[in-house]
């Protein structure tokens, strides 16, 4: 059987119930500490994904992805130091759980959960390619086995449930690091983040690219959400 009806075809949307109950899942995966602690290394390849997304995208040469066990990460790409390209690579990190999640949000509600995890698999293993350390190797592989699993072995409901359930963790997950790194930026703690990047390459103060970040995770977070719950 081809796999293009499988993909383009929709899915039965799960009861509001089931909606819910993955959104609470979701948040008891990021509000407990010792919890976020580990599922917070999820947020981390889309954060990195992100900054690499958008050094390809902008014409500059992605050379590497690293993702460490204290949850941080680096991506190095080449190009011109300033400028637009630099600018959006810089920008894509904190931005890029939210606005995933928000994208998957509009999948979901338009009943598209084979198309979503199939497409959350293909970029897990794109980026796979360019990590370049093995806790970084051993992290993406497990999580896009996860959703390849899912996506191969196991019937509609599940996969529904597991779609909404990864929904709801990008965009409650999305929003928690920016208050981190406030925290830390207030402790002078984080002198070389992405906002501080961003100010140094755009003379904007870092605080308004920490709000940035806060606008931009929080208005995902309301629009997802009311995609995912039908409002």
């Amino acid at each position: 059987m081809s796999l293009a009806p499988a993909l383009l075809g929709t899915q039965p949307a799960p009861e509001q119930w089931i909606v819910i109950a993955t959104a609470l899942a979701a948040l008891a995966a990021v509000v407990p500490r010792p919890i976020w602690r580990l599922s917070r290394n999820a947020i981390t390849i889309a954060h990195e994904g992100g900054h690499a997304l958008l050094a390809v995208a902008t014409r500059r040469r992605l050379e590497s992805i690293r993702l460490h066990s204290d949850t941080s990460g680096l991506t190095v790409s080449r190009g011109r130091p300033t400028g637009l390209g630099m600018i959006l690579t810089a920008a894509a990190g904190y931005t890029a759980a939210p606005l995933l999640g928000l994208g998957g949000a509009a999948l979901l509600s338009s009943h598209r959960v084979t198309l979503l995890l199939w497409l959350a698999t293909a970029l897990l293993l794109a980026m796979l390619v360019m990590v370049r350390n093995a806790y970084g190797i051993l992290t993406v592989l497990l999580t896009g086995g996860v959703f390849l699993l899912v996506s191969w072995l196991t019937g509609p409901d599940v996969q529904s449930v597991f779609a909404y359930a990864a929904v709801w963790f990008l965009l409650l997950g999305g929003v928690r690091p920016a208050f981190e790194l406030q925290r830390k930026r207030r402790h002078a703690g984080a002198a070389d983040s992405d906002a501080d990047q961003l100010g140094r390459l755009t003379h904007v103060p870092p605080t308004l690219w920490l709000c940035f970040f806060h606008a931009v995770s929080l208005c995902c977070l309301i629009g997802g959400g009311r995609r995912l719950l039908g409002v």
